[in-house]
């Protein structure tokens, strides 16, 4: 990173050593993308649109009624997009045990085999940090929709006193584990090896600069997932938008961020040092 970034701690430095205990689900802010740390809003923070609960009056969703009704209403187009989303919700919290099951056999076996992840691990434990099994906990993450049509919701979350979070309820494969997990390491690397500003008392550039690089060498936005998940087919220019993308919306949800302007604004000024960052690697990887 530049002399503009952050700076390298001293040797007493915070370190997430201390990563021993896993985060509790509540610890992540909910956003349409992957949050980095968890924080606690503040006066500072944006006016959130209002969350919509169900009203089956409404919506056509009933949950008092057996979820293959629901599903067949769904099916017959008795239901609004809104319904949908709370259906999907409901389906979520009963399949819970499930999904979390499904999210640890996968954990494990990235933490093993995933080529990035064993990378990152190694790193990680070079600057006496440790990632496992212990500290990546997978829990369900309610998502939430807004008034404004918007359905905010993550695959993960890094904090830097618990650990990572992985959103079980999110992760529709092992791949998308690997991405995921990878995202989430890339910002406890850059914990351990720089002094962080998460929260952004001081400016957005640390957080800004973190996103960056955790979305540009996770994987996330390589262009095979970007043409077969999101159906963005675009040649020129695919990987540097999505990570640009994906580094505003973490941005605009961070409690010191008064708007996606702001947030846009803080990106573009780290953006030639932090897109050229590839460390710990010597390239970008995947």
């Amino acid at each position: 990173m530049s002399s503009s970034q952050p700076k390298a701690p001293s040797e007493d430095a915070d370190r997430i050593s201390t990563l021993s205990q896993p985060p509790p689900p509540s610890s992540s802010s909910s956003s349409s993308t992957p949050a980095p740390s968890s924080t606690t809003p503040s006066a500072n923070a944006p006016d959130f649109p209002r969350l919509v609960t169900n009203d089956p009056k409404r919506t056509g969703f009933d949950p008092q009624t057996r979820w293959w009704i629901n599903y067949f209403k769904i099916l017959t187009g008795s239901v609004t997009p809104e319904g949908v989303f709370h259906y999907r919700e409901s389906r979520y919290v009963a399949n819970e045990e499930r999904d979390c099951r499904t999210c640890e056999k996968w954990r494990d076996w990235v933490l093993q085999h995933s080529p990035t992840v064993v990378f990152l691990r190694q790193k990680i434990s070079a600057l006496n940090g440790n990632i496992d099994a212990s500290n990546v906990v997978c829990a369900r993450c309610p998502a939430r929709l807004a008034e404004d049509g918007q359905v905010h919701r993550q695959s993960g979350g890094f904090s830097p006193d618990s650990g990572i979070l992985i959103c079980a309820n999110e992760i529709s494969s092992r791949s998308h584990m690997e991405d995921t997990l990878a995202h989430e390491m890339v910002h406890a690397w850059d914990h351990l090896r720089w002094k962080m500003d998460w929260v952004g008392d001081k400016d957005l550039k640390h957080a800004a600069c973190t996103e960056i690089r955790a979305a540009m060498l996770s994987g996330e936005c390589r262009w095979s997932k970007e043409a077969l998940t999101r159906r963005n087919w675009t040649l020129t220019q695919q990987f540097q938008e999505c990570v640009r993308k994906r580094a505003v919306e973490s941005v605009k949800y961070r409690p010191r961020c008064k708007d996606d302007v702001q947030a846009v604004k803080v990106v573009n000024q780290v953006w030639d040092s932090c897109f050229s960052d590839t460390r710990p690697f010597d390239e970008v990887y995947r």
